[in-house]
């Protein structure tokens, strides 16, 4: 299976005055293969999205180069860069209430791209545009009507119409179900599950929801503070999880389901994440992990291919220096005051 989208080295930092500089994507590489989907992971404030914005354009890169079907895109987008890739790539954003225009119809909200990028006559819009409304589980009639007359859930397949209406190669999803209600979540989660077996879709799945993550990728990649920790089968890193923030972030993120071991412990990560201004070396889940060492406190571990008897993963921790499917015999942690025990 090739890559259809390869992000090396990417990196996008802000600066915000007095030689400060926020390190929001630091050194970043990640492949996405032709009618996947990956989802990436973690706590608010580590990334995710800025990771997702920067693959698209939306954010200028900092350093690091992304590859879309073969081809460099820039490191800064021009109008035209826009406009070449707008047809091939999409974003689904998170609110659906503030990334559709008020002033539109929702009949204009979703053909749209088609009037900017397309040569389609306005009869042949309008129907394609009804399409669409019904694969999204809307009715053609609503094409008259207005955001504000449609609930969280609708509006957000509007978005999804929107987006898809274009027929692109990958889509990022930028948290399109953390704010709706559960069983709408699970609704647009099965919908983007048909639609991407119908079109064949290649999607970046951006969400704090393991277990609908889970659901619907192939692949799941950990993000903390900036940086992966942990890449790899979905069902891998959720059910047998490595890296020590991983475990973590699952167990404080329980679900019924008939795999996991009944009666396992609900654990919490202790503290908060840490700013990502001004980061320095080492592990940047040290202050919080409770299996830390020496070496987590001044060396920054790569991702470093890990096998065990379900295959090959990728985790960013220490532990696992060896390539070996466990941490070395004998080693122990030594968080002290600051290891954030737990």
């Amino acid at each position: 299976m090739s890559a259809l989208v390869e992000a090396k080295g990417l990196t996008k930092h802000f600066r915000i005055g007095r030689g400060q500089i926020v390190h929001a994507v630091d050194d970043m590489s990640l492949d996405i293969h032709e009618r996947e989907i990956v989802g990436l992971v973690g706590e608010s404030g580590s990334g995710k999205s800025t990771f997702g914005k920067a693959l698209l354009g939306l954010h200028d890169k900092t350093a690091g180069k992304v590859r879309f079907d073969g081809e460099t895109l820039p490191g800064r987008y021009r109008p035209a860069d826009f406009q070449r890739y707008a047809s091939r790539m999409q974003m689904i954003f998170q609110d659906p209430y503030s990334s559709l225009n008020p002033r539109m119809t929702v009949g204009e909200i979703i053909g749209e791209g088609l009037r900017l990028h397309s040569d389609l006559s306005g009869a042949e819009i309008r129907e394609r545009v009804h399409d669409w409304l019904r694969r999204v589980g809307l009715e053609p009639d609503h094409a008259s009507r207005y955001p504000h007359e449609f609930s969280g859930g609708q509006r957000q397949r509007v978005g999804i119409a929107r987006a898809l209406i274009m027929q692109p190669q990958f889509v990022v999803c930028d948290e399109p179900i953390s704010a709706l209600d559960v069983s709408v979540q699970a609704q647009i989660v099965r919908l983007l599950g048909e639609l991407k077996s119908s079109m064949g879709l290649t999607m970046l799945f951006i969400a704090h929801d393991l277990s609908m993550v889970r659901y619907v990728s192939d692949r799941m990649a950990v993000m903390y503070l900036g940086s992966l920790i942990e890449v790899g089968v979905s069902d891998d890193v959720f059910f047998r999880p490595k890296h020590p923030y991983t475990e973590l972030l699952i167990g404080s993120n329980p679900q019924p389901d008939p795999r996991i071991e009944r009666g396992r412990e609900t654990v919490a990560i202790e503290g908060e994440i840490p700013s990502p201004v001004n980061v320095g070396a080492g592990c940047r889940f040290a202050g919080r992990c409770p299996k830390v060492m020496s070496v987590c406190r001044t060396d920054t571990p790569p991702l470093f291919k890990v096998r065990d008897e379900t295959g090959e993963r990728r985790v960013a921790c220490h532990l696992y220096a060896d390539g070996g499917d466990t941490a070395p015999s004998g080693v122990q942690g030594n968080g002290g005051s600051n290891g954030g025990g737990v």
